[in-house]
């Protein structure tokens, strides 16, 4: 804690319009509100600044909604605004990137770009209620490239209603033909009762089913183009890593402003409630906005270093998390050739990343919690 929080996290909530299986915190349009937001942020930041490091940080990371479709003025000063850190990412719907826009992200010291692909499908971006067609998603990533950012992250969705294998091939295939530095690959979840499952309930079923083998393609799709399956969903070239979410997979601390975000320090967790008149007003007041607070336990604390932690294909410690782990389990799971142990290093094999979480579910131990102290 002395040495201050590294990682920071900026949601800009905005978006032109939303999906029908999104579920993170987003204002549809509100551009007469975009000004006010970026000027509370930045407020709930410097309330907040003590916090981090002195100095560059390791990462500073605008998520959303779509930062991108804020207001550029608005986006500017924000941007303008932020602490230095060596990884500046921001995400970006293919829509709203224009050259403008792109240089305009590189002169502010963005250097890395999360560009939400999704599909290269046009009836299956129908399906997701995406904006962008295929050659849109295409002419972003080059005006990005000839903006001269050379670290960009393409998002794909696997299991859309009516996508098949051959589909999810394309798909890959599409994105590859591009080169990214970085490929993140997500299996959908559409949430009970959103008018998506409503829409595509049974279709839903069919592609929970095939998961697992989409899941496959995917990893021997990329891995074999010479891509690292660093993360269960994440892919990248040599060196080219998410640096900040490997933060997060790490259980490192890390600040975050804006609506809904989260930040965890220490001990600490707290989330910011996603209510825009309350967030404003605490701010317009220099109070810290509403917040819900968790106080982390250190079983808490041991069983997400686990589960976040083997996510990746780095190695823990065991001696730091073997208060955590079932050691009956730990045994099971290795002879069934799912997990390696020994050396003082505990990682899941190629065979039990495939099972990821259940696997590492299975080796959490049901230790009292009284047992840590």
């Amino acid at each position: 804690m002395s040495a201050g929080v590294r990682h920071l996290y900026v949601h800009l909530p905005f978006c032109a319009h939303r999906c029908g299986y999104c579920d993170f915190v987003t204002l549809v349009g509100r551009r007469d509100l975009h000004g006010l937001y970026v000027d509370a942020v930045l407020r709930e930041l410097e309330l907040e600044a003590g916090l981090l490091a002195p100095g560059e940080l390791e990462s500073v990371y605008v998520g959303g909604g779509t930062p991108t479709f804020t207001e550029p003025a608005a986006l500017a000063k924000l941007l303008a605004a932020l602490p230095p850190a060596s990884e500046v990412t921001v995400e970006a719907n293919p829509e709203t990137v224009t050259l403008r826009l792109a240089t305009s992200l590189r002169a502010a010291g963005v250097n890395r770009v999360s560009l939400g692909a999704q599909s290269f499908d046009p009836r299956l971006l129908r399906v997701l209620e995406r904006r962008a067609g295929p050659d849109v998603v295409r002419r972003a990533f080059y005006h990005l490239r000839d903006a001269c950012l050379d670290n960009i992250s393409l998002d794909l969705i696997y299991g859309i209603p009516g996508q098949s294998p051959a589909d999810l091939g394309r798909d890959l295939a599409e994105a590859l033909s591009l080169s990214p530095e970085h490929l993140s690959c997500y299996e959908l979840e559409a949430k009970p009762g959103t008018r998506f499952t409503h829409a595509w309930g049974e279709e839903l079923s069919r592609q929970a089913e095939a998961m697992e083998g989409h899941f496959e393609l995917v990893v021997e799709t990329l891995v074999g183009a010479g891509y690292r399956w660093y993360e269960t969903a994440n892919f990248c070239r040599e060196g080219r890593q998410a640096r900040h979410n490997l933060a997060y997979w790490r259980g490192r601390d890390y600040l975050g402003v804006g609506i809904g975000a989260v930040s965890t320090v220490g001990a600490r967790r707290w989330r910011n409630v996603p209510k825009l008149g309350a967030y404003l007003d605490a701010l317009r007041a220099g109070e810290r906005p509403p917040r819900e607070v968790e106080e982390l336990d250190e079983r808490t604390k041991l069983v997400e270093r686990v589960m976040l932690g083997l996510r990746l294909d780095e190695p823990l410690r065991f001696r730091d998390v073997e208060p955590a782990v079932d050691q009956d389990a730990l045994e099971r799971l290795g002879r069934l050739g799912l997990v390696r142990f020994g050396r003082d290093q505990l990682t899941l094999t190629h065979a039990g990343r495939f099972l990821g979480g259940g696997v590492t579910a299975e080796l959490v131990s049901e230790i009292p919690a009284k047992q840590y102290n």
